[in-house]
């Protein structure tokens, strides 16, 4: 049974000590492609030695919002160059973010906007972080007329989950679900059409009430799947396959590199 992470930053710091562990145990937890986001034009060839070690593992290139405040106007023309050399399963991490105060919004919109045409530029999908700001990554999806990503972390109401996936996007789940108190996360998974739902572990962050305080890591995919199965009362293997579906729709399948 093929089981895809759509959103784990393995190239992270945090995985420097165990990086091959970490991927040897996901493996066995039957995790078989893990897509490894950017964060900025600095950490692209990390994220490309991450993918070309192992070989479970997708790039994708972008610029994170979070981190508007490093980015510069020739990081643009390096993410072009990157996605022309060696072109990515999407462009991300991207998007808007509405919680940080250390990063001008206008700032983070003017990189989104600018990625939102390469990503047409390209024909890519887009990973979009979308934090509190669901509302404004919407107007401009629409307004590129972006038809095909993936709404990672979604935490939005019942009425912008719909509105996403009208537009053509698939919304990522992960830890955040499991906790009993994240009654929002909780209705959404249990209640959106399987058909918009794709599975993420956002590691090293977000990680599961299992692991609370603790680092997270893609080998948890499973029981993610377990705990989804749980709440909506379905066979895990039906939320696998429906899962993989829904990522393959979006990023393509697994053979391709």
């Amino acid at each position: 049974m093929a089981l895809t992470d759509t959103h784990c930053h393995l190239d992270a710091s945090e995985f420097d000590a165990d990086r091959d562990k970490i991927v040897e145990r996901a493996i066995a937890a039957g995790v078989t492609r893990i897509v490894v986001p950017s964060i900025s034009a600095e950490n692209f060839s990390a994220v490309d030695a991450t993918c070309a070690r192992y070989p479970l593992c997708r790039p994708a290139y972008g610029l994170h919002p979070v981190y508007g405040e490093r980015h510069r106007p020739e990081d643009l023309l390096r993410l072009r160059a990157a996605i022309t050399v060696a072109r990515p399963l999407a462009l991300g991490e991207i998007g808007l973010d509405g919680w940080v105060r250390n990063v001008d919004f206008d700032v983070q919109t003017h990189y989104f906007i600018e990625q939102l045409k390469i990503a047409r530029d390209f024909d890519l999908p887009v990973l979009l972080h979308a934090r509190h700001a669901n509302d404004e990554v919407m107007k401009q999806l629409r307004r590129f007329d972006i038809r095909s990503g993936i709404a990672h972390a979604f935490n939005g109401s019942m009425q912008q989950a719909e509105l996403f996936i009208k537009q053509g996007f698939k919304l990522g789940f992960g830890g955040a679900f499991t906790y009993t108190r994240a009654l929002n996360l909780r209705r959404l998974a249990k209640q959106l059409p399987l058909q918009a739902i794709v599975l993420e572990t956002d590691a090293p962050d977000m990680s599961p009430a299992w692991a609370h305080g603790q680092r997270n890591s893609p080998e948890y995919l499973a029981q993610i799947v377990a705990a989804m199965a749980a709440l909506r009362e379905m066979d895990s293997d039906a939320i696998m396959t429906a899962a993989e579906l829904n990522a393959n729709a979006i990023l393509g399948g697994q053979n391709e590199r």
